[in-house]
């Protein structure tokens, strides 16, 4: 699903406001939903987001982006990190639905961002995440370990069977 290439195809505003609409229902620590999204994807403004970031050059060419904005001051225990990231991935679930592929970055200028976009002072720009169609179809599955040797049952070390 992480993904920084993308083909220069146009995805359509229906599949953007799904991926939004995922987002937008994502749970969150006490109900509070504090986050807020800002859909760029005028050209110029992802090349600023590019440039802007220290990991996320690659957003120049995604066909959308979506920065996620979270308010530190609800959630104890930085929880709105994991609120975050709870949003970042329900929307890269959806987008996948629909044969968009995405990645997101964290490294950016918090100032400059904040400045250019008209971003409350109150929220964080916590993430970024770029969307668009992959440049060749993708075939296979992702390298991944085997749940084996990633799962315990009731105590670490106790290998769970899988089959």
């Amino acid at each position: 699903m992480d993904y920084r290439q993308f083909a220069e195809r146009d995805v359509p505003q229906d599949v953007r406001n799904k991926v939004l609409e995922a987002g937008r229902s994502t749970g969150s620590v006490k109900n509070y939903q504090h986050w807020r999204f800002i859909l760029v994807k005028d050209r110029q403004s992802l090349k600023r987001l590019a440039e802007n970031s220290t990991s996320g050059k690659w957003v120049e060419n995604a066909n959308f982006a979506v920065i996620v904005l979270t308010d530190p001051k609800f959630s104890l225990y930085s929880f709105h990190l994991l609120d975050a990231g709870r949003v970042v991935q329900n929307m890269q679930l959806a987008a996948w639905n629909y044969g968009v592929t995405s990645c997101f970055y964290t490294l950016l200028d918090k100032t400059e961002l904040v400045k250019e976009l008209g971003i409350p002072t109150e929220l964080d720009p916590t993430a970024v995440i770029g969307f668009g169609y992959p440049p060749r179809r993708l075939l296979g599955k992702k390298n991944r370990k085997p749940l084996a040797e990633l799962a315990f049952l009731e105590r670490y070390g106790n290998r769970l069977r899988t089959q």
